[in-house]
């Protein structure tokens, strides 16, 4: 008994030094002018690769940014323009641009930039906003002069991608080079160190083109769970973070240390459907549009986002070229279930729908680390087993995009109505996992971005909305706000500004934010 108790003891004592040490180790990389940020983690930061992430604004600058109420502003170039006939973008660079390892950023690094990008091995996420070049000069090095094929209306919203070092990345693989985890760009921010798995540290880069940053250090702490990220700002250990509206309401409650901004974005959640790899969706495409009217959304809101959003029935729904006057497949369980039966399914002894021998059940994935997407897996599968659909839903580390039946899948642009449209929805683009094909749709989106005219556009994406009604891609769900903690003494940061998909906006500014004492 006394060897078992001193046994105890010698473990109660190592764990109490482990948290000891662990706690001291995470504050220690604080100093007085330094913002420690929850974040999800990262395994490669390459903008020209992969598309999510938040760090990416932070270490990379663009041609061209987006201001506080999301319009166009130049950034790395100071001016450019468009020459209609021939289908050509010349952007001027500013003068003195570096990078963070002090060499030179000129148009040659533009042009490798777009060329990786445009390379097929390197499988990029982003190629369909770029597929149109046919055509890159540099007549000089503050001059990049890109020609089209055809009229694209938002290139320019495009040249925002994070400009790459070509000194650094010339004759390399992209995708496997030691580049990706230590990434050099021009934005207000440089990568110091990196401990995987655990934090990413950012501090100042004093020649970043619009002017030094306030703040001296950043350190992206890996935190994938929610419910750890509000320890963590509970405890001190964190200064920032993204959280779910349980957490943010929570925090509010307990602590007086935080501002709770709850900010406006264009992020939708929809449950994607696998036309495909599911066999299911493959021979019953039609699902799509009938199911939409079993996913109660206002029930779903208020459960998993605690009223912070709102329904969903577009893609570009916070968009101007938006059209409110298309289907919204509004909640009706008894029309879903009289459009089943029409389409020759009936239940069977179980009470499930059944067709020719096919029942009616597949899974609807969600991503793990995401509670709130996984809240709504459940929900759905919910309310539709409850109407006779064999609906379950399952969490997963990772996504099987080709053999899963259905996802909860999130999207969104505060930017053009281009963006994460033309790349999901069209038949061949890159983001479109889920084998969605509608040659209406595919004309629809084409002819939008092809026109500088904003009547033409309107006509063009309420054709593309209607058309998709017709045939549906998902059923969508919800728009949600994003709730982010912010310590009281991190001052800059633009309330105002819609969001994009999972948030990603609130840096925008950050080399105005400021620590106050």
């Amino acid at each position: 008994m006394r060897n078992y108790l001193r046994k105890v003891a010698v473990i109660a004592a190592a764990i109490i030094m482990t948290f000891s040490l662990s706690a001291c180790g995470s504050k220690a990389e604080k100093d007085e002018n330094s913002l420690v940020y929850g974040s999800r983690n990262y395994t490669a930061i390459n903008p020209a690769l992969y598309e999510h992430g938040e760090i990416n604004s932070l270490i990379f600058a663009g041609l061209t940014t987006h201001d506080k109420d999301n319009k166009l502003a130049p950034a790395l170039a100071e001016k450019w323009e468009y020459d209609a006939p021939s289908h050509t973008w010349t952007f001027h660079l500013r003068d003195g641009l570096k990078f963070h390892d002090g060499k030179p950023l000129t148009s040659a690094d533009v042009k490798f930039t777009l060329e990786a990008i445009l390379d097929k091995k390197n499988n990029s996420e982003i190629v369909s906003n770029y597929q149109d070049i046919t055509k890159i000069e540099c007549p000089d090095k503050r001059t990049v002069r890109i020609q089209l094929g055809k009229e694209n209306v938002a290139f320019a919203d495009y040249m925002t991608i994070g400009i790459l070092p070509e000194h650094l990345l010339k004759g390399k693989e992209l995708t496997t080079d030691k580049f990706n985890r230590k990434p050099v760009g021009a934005g207000p921010y440089k990568l110091t160190k990196w401990d995987e798995g655990q934090s990413i540290t950012l501090e100042k880069f004093d020649g970043y083109y619009a002017g030094k940053p306030h703040i001296k250090k950043i350190v992206f702490k890996i935190v994938e769970d929610s419910d750890a990220r509000l320890l963590q700002l509970k405890s001190g250990d964190l200064d920032m973070a993204q959280i779910a509206p349980k957490q943010a309401k929570a925090l509010a409650k307990d602590s007086k240390d935080f501002n709770i901004y709850r900010m406006n974005t264009a992020d939708y959640r929809a449950i994607a459907y696998n036309f495909s790899g599911s066999k299911l969706f493959k021979a019953h495409p039609e699902l799509a549009n009938i199911l939409s009217y079993g996913i109660d959304r206002d029930a779903i809101i208020n459960s998993a986002l605690l009223g912070e959003g709102q329904p969903a029935y577009s893609p570009i729904q916070k968009n101007r070229f938006n059209d409110s006057a298309i289907e919204k497949f509004e909640y009706n369980p008894d029309k879903m279930e009289k459009l089943l039966q029409q389409a020759g399914w009936s239940k069977n002894k179980d009470g499930i729908y059944e067709k020719n021998g096919t029942k009616l059940k597949f899974t609807i994935n969600a991503m793990a680390d995401d509670k709130v997407r996984v809240d709504m897996a459940k929900l759905c599968a919910e309310q539709l087993k409850a109407r006779g659909v064999d609906a379950t839903a399952e969490s997963k580390k990772e996504l099987d995009w080709k053999g899963q039946d259905a996802c909860i899948i999130g999207w969104g642009s505060p930017f053009d109505a281009d963006d994460h449209t033309y790349k999901i929805f069209t038949s061949e683009a890159g983001d479109n996992y889920t084998g969605y094909a509608n040659p209406a749709v595919d004309k629809d989106l084409a002819s939008a971005r092809a026109t500088t005219s904003d009547a033409e556009r309107q006509k063009y994406y309420s054709q593309f909305l209607t058309h998709m009604t017709q045939k549906m891609p998902y059923s969508f769900i919800a728009y949600i706000d994003a709730d982010y903690a912010v310590k009281k003494n991190i001052s800059g940061i633009t309330r105002e500004t819609m969001l994009g998909h999972h948030g990603v906006g609130i840096f925008r500014n950050v080399a105005d934010w400021k620590l106050e004492k």
